[in-house]
């Protein structure tokens, strides 16, 4: 049997006589097929369904027959008895929403008939007393609601006092499945009534106040009624009442998209009136699905410029939401929204310096992380993550704004330790990412002091990925890191692709590791500054880093030092005087240096790599007028060709290196040129004799 309360005494005695709202449901007697007829108490959902459509069908097919021939009395006699079959508890919310619109359709049909019996002489304050004489609540309820919006339409009686009447009356049905589908039911019929501004309906006894209250009055019970559903049945079976209760979480948010659609609903009235009961209902009713879902509905159906300029008030109701509440998601979805606004236009920007948006925020978050100690850590670098999206949006020139957030979210870091949660690693990356992609440039990340701190959270194999993503990002933009402060912290983001991690000894993939050593080559070349001065710290800068790879990545990054370093070289060319000053540097230096590096590669061993950079180093010595440094590189590349090469066809190719650039060489005097030509000469009859 349902469940209700009585209706307080009505507001509007001449539409409700109190002697017909006495009646209760069990007094129903619906017709021939009802759900009683699946014999033996057999709870088969399917065959429930079909019993109660073909019940609603057979009374449907009466009451047409009714309507057809004008008959009002047996059109409300059998209309009551096809309702009736709304009161089943056999079944889930979705199989009773198949029910229910069917139930819906022939509804639409029956309110047409009832504004012909108005158009016809039938009064409808008295058609508005004669479906209280169904013998059932529901019934009842649902035919008062469908005479009552032909009533409204024909504004014979205030809408506010009709509507209120209807909203007050449908508390009589407790039970919250059908509690709420008859909510449901009374906000759709009466959702293109309301007196809104300039609406039909609106009056001097009928303003958007009462739209609004109405709205609220239908959402509140409808919640209740929604909430009370986690209540019903045994433990063991929450988790089939929480995916019902789903089910069913739109037929109440559609009183917020309702609201949504007041136009009457200005800020002031949304501030001082909407959102304060909303949030109210939110936090009193405590449980955990009805919060998340109905902020998020607030969040997703009001305006943007709603939310921003009542931020405060928004944000004090989440601390006061259950533990267990997704808020870390419930604020993403916000602060995207704001990010998504303050991208709409420029002439917004100020509204958000007006309500001090990012303080409120980072303050709120903080809240929200402080009030639950237990939430995961991917949860907080979400939170983080959003902040420093919505941040880059709106404040893009505030990086101590961001540099915040990512101190906030390292702290955060530091109370956890080490991350091992894969979900929160890649919201790390997300948000390391963010700056990235924000300013296309990794110099203004680089100003971000906590941006290197946030990545050492990163584990090796991540860490790798988001080296390769800042190389990336280099070379898209065409990003110039000309400075060798910048290039050290650079390379300090990049030790995941320049060094093994301490302890790590996991196989690697070749491929990979190749494609990851090639990235890191790529970047030392476009490292460049057109002050030599700069340019020689930033090489220095780059050895330095580049000798602690270990012998397995020497190959790959001593090549690229070389040769922009022979670029400095060149871009010393011709220069008489010292363009370092007194103690700095010159080209000779440099080639020095080139020497003691290149060194390295034999104890890899690497000497045909080695071979060939020596005579790089050679040529650009013979560019630059060096004779002594051009043979110093010569006679290293006899001497690897003579004493560390031994495969034979190494030994051709790097003989005919060898040629080729001598061949090339202008620097050479008479002596030196006989001497290194003698040399291979005799290299070659070797080989001839053989």
């Amino acid at each position: 049997d349902e469940q209700f309360e009585s209706p307080s005494k009505p507001k509007f005695p001449i539409l409700l006589p109190h002697r017909l709202r006495v009646t209760t449901e069990a007094s129903c007697r619906p017709v021939k097929y009802t759900t009683q007829m699946i014999a033996d108490g057999v709870e088969d959902e399917e065959k429930w369904l079909a019993a109660g459509i073909a019940g609603l069908q057979q009374n449907a097919f009466y009451m047409h027959r009714a309507l057809d021939t004008n008959n009002l009395r047996d059109a409300l006699k059998f209309s009551a008895q096809m309702l009736s079959e709304l009161r089943t508890s056999k079944l889930s919310p979705h199989k009773y929403y198949e029910l229910y619109m069917r139930a819906f359709d022939e509804l639409r049909k029956l309110e047409i008939f009832f504004k012909e019996e108005t158009r016809r002489g039938c009064s409808i304050v008295e058609l508005y007393e004669l479906v209280q004489h169904a013998g059932n609540i529901l019934p009842r309820l649902y035919l008062l609601c469908t005479v009552g919006s032909v009533y409204i339409r024909s504004k014979e009686a205030p809408a506010k006092d009709v509507l209120k009447d209807l909203v007050e009356m449908c508390r009589g049905i407790q039970h919250p499945v059908r509690g709420l589908f008859l909510r449901s039911y009374l906000s759709q019929i009466s959702r293109d009534k309301l007196p809104d501004i300039g609406s039909e309906y609106e009056g001097d006894a009928d303003t958007v106040v009462d739209a609004v209250e109405f709205v609220l009055q239908n959402f509140t019970e409808m919640n209740k009624l929604w909430v009370r559903m986690q209540h019903q049945g045994p433990a063991r079976e929450k988790q089939r009442r929480e995916k019902e209760r789903n089910e069913l979480r739109d037929l109440v948010g559609k009183n917020l998209h309702v609201l949504s659609q007041v136009e009457g609903i200005d800020l002031d009235m949304y501030r001082d009136t909407v959102l304060p009961r909303v949030l109210e209902q939110i936090v009193n009713c405590k449980d955990e699905i009805a919060q998340f879902y109905l902020m998020d509905c607030i969040i997703q159906v009001f305006p943007d410029e709603y939310h921003l300029q009542t931020l405060e008030v928004l944000l004090g109701a989440c601390p006061q939401l259950q533990p267990s509440v997704d808020i870390k998601t419930v604020l993403s979805r916000l602060m995207e929204r704001l990010s998504n606004y303050a991208a709409s236009s420029s002439e917004v920007l100020p509204e958000f310096l007006q309500v001090e948006a990012f303080s409120r925020l980072n303050n709120a978050i903080g809240k929200v992380i402080e009030a639950q100690p237990d939430m995961p850590i991917f949860g907080a670098v979400t939170l983080y993550s959003s902040l420093l999206t919505f941040t880059l949006h709106v404040h893009p020139d505030r990086l101590d704004y961001a540099d915040q957030v990512l101190g906030s979210c390292f702290k955060k870091l530091q109370s956890v330790g080490k991350v091992e949660d894969n979900k929160a690693t890649k919201q790390i990356v997300a948000l390391l990412s963010a700056p990235l992609e924000k300013y296309n440039d990794i110099v203004t990340a680089l100003k971000l002091s906590n941006y290197p701190c946030v990545m050492e959270y990163l584990d090796t194999e991540t860490s790798k990925i988001m080296a390769t993503v800042i190389i990336q990002s280099i070379m898209k933009n065409s990003t110039r890191i000309s400075s060798a402060d910048k290039v050290e912290a650079l390379f300090e983001l990049m030790k995941g692709l320049m060094k093994d991690s301490e302890g790590t000894a996991e196989e690697v993939d070749e491929d990979d590791f190749k494609e990851e050593q090639n990235s890191v080559a790529r970047l030392i070349q476009m490292l460049i500054n057109d002050d030599p001065e700069e340019m020689f710290k930033i090489m220095c800068v780059v050895r330095k880093q580049i000798m602690t790879g270990g012998p397995k990545r020497l190959p790959y990054t001593i090549p690229p030092f070389v040769f922009s370093s022979l670029k400095l070289v060149r871009q010393l060319q011709g220069q008489d005087e010292n363009p370092f000053g007194d103690e700095a540097t010159t080209p000779k230096t440099i080639f020095q240096l080139l020497n003691q590096t290149i060194e390295v590669l034999l104890t890899i061993p690497a000497p045909e790599l080695a071979l060939r950079l020596y005579l790089q180093c050679a040529e650009a010595a013979n560019d630059t007028d060096l004779e002594p440094v051009a043979y110093d590189f010569f006679t290293q590349a006899y001497i690897l060709y003579e004493e560390e090469i031994s495969d034979s066809k190494a030994q051709v190719t790097a003989l005919h290196l060898i040629i080729g650039t001598l061949q090339r060489m202008h620097v050479f005097g008479v002596e030196n040129r006989d001497t290194l030509t003698h040399k291979a000469t005799g290299v070659m009859s070797l080989y001839s004799e053989i």
